[in-house]
């Protein structure tokens, strides 16, 4: 099973989305700004995509941290801590299939690649 974590306002969850549908690909979807996100899963995506990835610098929350804030992510450690506070800061979507993480962001040539239907 696919399942797919993110924000459903977020255009490139909706691409994903989208991309998932027009493959006839059934999904989970799990909203982070409703359901939250677990130390653990965080973990987990960090140990596949490197918490460097996992953590989005480039987007609206990260920019509206205070800059000492920001200044405290050193780790994955301290970034798993500023993504369970602000979980709009996870870069989106995470795709996870069978319970292992499979896709960062929204890439088509890698899901095409990746996710057969």
């Amino acid at each position: 099973m696919i399942k797919v974590y993110g924000i459903p306002n977020c255009n490139s969850v909706k691409k994903a989305i989208t991309w998932l549908k027009e493959h006839n690909l059934e999904y989970e979807f799990h909203d982070f700004k409703k359901e939250g996100v677990n130390a653990d899963q965080l973990k987990s995506w960090s140990a596949v995509f490197g918490w460097e990835q996992v953590l989005n610098k480039k987007g609206t929350t990260w920019r509206k941290l205070d800059p000492a804030q920001q200044s405290t992510v050193q780790d994955q450690e301290s970034a798993a801590a500023v993504m369970l506070q602000a979980s709009s800061a996870i870069k989106r979507p995470v795709i996870v299939q069978d319970e292992q993480p499979l896709l960062l962001g929204f890439d088509e040539a890698a899901y095409a690649q990746k996710l057969k239907s």
